[in-house]
């Protein structure tokens, strides 16, 4: 004679499911505004290379003209690769306009509002601004010709 067996149950119970979920749910909501903040901070560094490539085009025209004065912003010979999200601006002119993205997430277009970009015979101080998020506040930066680079206005910490 043949004797049946129950069969174990294999698998899960649906507290075992829920007590799983619920620890994706907490993992992910202490990981996804970590990793979003460490994205709005490596979108910066365009700011930070743009502006450090203006001051070495401007050093550069200082040292064949003894002045940082320009008349044009093409004059000083900088122009950002590709579709930047940052305007950068140079002696109260608009190098590039950034991205043709929406404002919402794009560039904020033309120049710095924190700090005019300014350029004298002996100095100069150029910027940059964009929307590194989704929200209305733009990131600002400035940078001089003593190469002080500034987080004007930051995006990621509002």
């Amino acid at each position: 004679m043949h004797v049946m067996r129950l069969k174990a149950n294999a698998g899960f119970t649906l507290i075992e499911l829920m007590i799983v979920v619920a620890i994706i749910g907490i993992l992910a909501a202490i990981a996804i505004p970590n990793f979003m903040r460490y994205q709005a901070k490596a979108k910066q560094s365009e700011a930070k290379v743009g502006l450090g490539g203006i001051f070495t085009t401007a050093t550069s025209f200082f040292a064949e003209n003894n002045t940082y004065t320009v008349t044009t912003a093409a004059q000083l010979g900088y122009a950002p690769a590709g579709l930047p999200k940052y305007s950068f601006s140079y002696a109260g002119s608009t190098i590039n306009t950034g991205s043709t993205a929406p404002a919402a997430s794009g560039n904020c277009g033309g120049n710095t509002t924190v700090l005019p970009s300014l350029a004298s015979a002996t100095g100069f101080t150029a910027g940059s601004r964009g929307n590194i998020d989704a929200d209305t506040t733009c990131d600002e930066w400035t940078i001089n010709d003593l190469r002080s680079l500034v987080n004007q206005l930051n995006d990621v910490s509002i």
